[in-house]
């Protein structure tokens, strides 16, 4: 069979029935298992930081914020690149050669953490490579807005991405399981200390393996992805696909999708690390991993379940919810001090407050995919491209967030001033909203 379908047309209610809705749920499902294993791929550096020291590395707090950060960066670099390739290439040589090349990073970073005497500049590299798995949203979301019909958009992008995004869980909840699984490799000894005793604890366990478990699944997928995905016949070249630049709404959408995908993903790399470092001095044996993908999990299952719903109700209300709910979350964490904890009592309700930054951030990655094809159905190449621009500065999250987080406690010991300028920022970004998609008379109602 060939790479391109000779045609497609899923408005066209006959064709969707007799042709288009087989092969376009058949792609949904191939592509969202590819795309978890994306994230997964990506998230993977940020639950692995939050061991290294205590399998005998020496790197400092500020350190393992770059390592915790550094996928984000190349993430959306990445996905600039992505936004351009499937006019270009299709969806699947596109998505068969971002799976294959995600064994770089997982191989790697499997190898290198069981070296002590790896150097940091090593670490450095590899998480960069890990970026791979976060650069290609910005194809997969192009993709799947091309392959469904205008009123089955938010339900199919958010299910794709809502279910994608269960990746950054996976990383995060598999991770600690996965240390106790010997698939290669001589086991490290991690030092902790007793609740009730204080005296220490060595526990073995094999840190590469929380890398490794993922070679084999992108190696099956990969296959997978070759042998049953097709692509859109709609081609477009890099140089017409700049178009979206002159649209003064592809640099509107870009800042809430900011507000909502980037502090989505920015909290998901940092929170761990975060955690471990505002709370773990009161209480040294406290494992972050135990709670970080919680909060991944719950804005995934919101993303999901707000992909129909804003099909139902419109997109654009639901991003201004998304943006109120998120500032008081920032208020709720200054005005009770949980970035600035003075003890262990804090703890639930700092979780808790997270627990809720991230349900909103769900509710509006879903909302603002359900905009986008809203706000340029004039143009379906161009909502598509929007989709993976908008995607690839987002994919910074983690690298702004894990950076700024660093550098605020470096500087205090806390990070109330990250939050005052998030709390600021999201005002900005839900004003916009309001003002040219949600309000009465708005310039483009979605």
């Amino acid at each position: 069979m060939s790479t391109w379908l000779k045609e497609w047309n899923p408005e066209d209610n006959q064709f969707w029935e007799s042709k288009g809705k087989k092969i376009a749920w058949r792609t949904l499902t191939i592509t969202t298992i590819a795309l978890t294993l994306s994230f997964a791929t990506w998230f993977m550096m940020s639950a692995i930081v939050t061991r290294l020291n205590s399998v005998g590395f020496d790197f400092t707090d500020n350190q393992l914020f770059w390592l915790a950060a550094l996928p984000g960066l190349a993430a959306g670099t990445l996905r600039i690149v992505h936004t351009f390739l499937i006019p270009i290439y299709g969806t699947r040589h596109t998505i068969t050669v971002s799976t294959i090349i995600k064994l770089i990073p997982v191989i790697g970073i499997g190898l290198a953490v069981m070296n002590l005497n790896t150097p940091f500049w090593v670490f450095v590299i590899l998480a960069l490579t890990a970026g791979f798995g976060g650069g290609d949203f910005s194809s997969f979301m192009p993709s799947t807005n091309l392959f469904f019909p205008a009123r089955l958009k938010g339900s199919a992008l958010g299910i794709q991405a809502g279910i994608g995004n269960f990746g950054v869980s996976i990383a995060q909840f598999m991770t600690p399981i996965m240390l106790g699984v010997g698939l290669y490799g001589a086991p490290h000894f991690f030092q902790s200390v007793n609740k009730l005793t204080g005296e220490p604890i060595k526990a073995e366990i094999y840190l590469q393996s929380g890398a490794l478990w993922y070679a084999p699944l992108l190696i099956i997928m990969a296959i997978v992805c070759w042998k049953y995905l097709r692509s859109v016949p709609v081609k477009a070249s890099f140089k017409e696909q700049l178009d979206i630049f002159g649209d003064k709404h592809t640099w509107y959408c870009t800042i809430t999708y900011f507000m909502t995908f980037g502090t989505f993903a920015g909290l998901s790399a940092a929170f761990p690390l975060l955690m471990k470092v505002l709370y773990g001095k009161f209480d040294p044996s406290l494992d972050p991993l135990k709670y970080a993908f919680y909060g991944p999990l719950i804005g995934s299952a919101s993303r999901i379940l707000f992909g129909f719903i804003a099909d139902k109700v419109g997109g654009a209300v639901l991003t201004t919810i998304t943006g109120i709910g998120l500032f008081a979350g920032v208020v709720a964490m200054l005005a009770f001090g949980l970035v600035n904890p003075t003890g262990m009592e804090q703890f639930p309700l700092f979780v808790g407050v997270m627990m809720a930054l991230f349900f909103f951030t769900g509710i509006g990655n879903a909302s603002t995919f359900r905009q986008f094809p809203i706000i340029f159905k004039h143009n379906p190449r161009q909502a598509a491209g929007v989709i993976g621009w908008t995607a690839a500065i987002a994919a910074y999250g983690p690298f702004i967030f894990s950076m700024a987080l660093g550098s605020f406690i470096a500087a205090s010991g806390h990070a109330e001033g990250f939050f005052w300028l998030l709390g600021v920022f999201l005002i900005f970004a839900t004003a916009i909203n309001w003002y040219f998609y949600d309000r009465k008379g708005a310039e483009r109602p979605s």
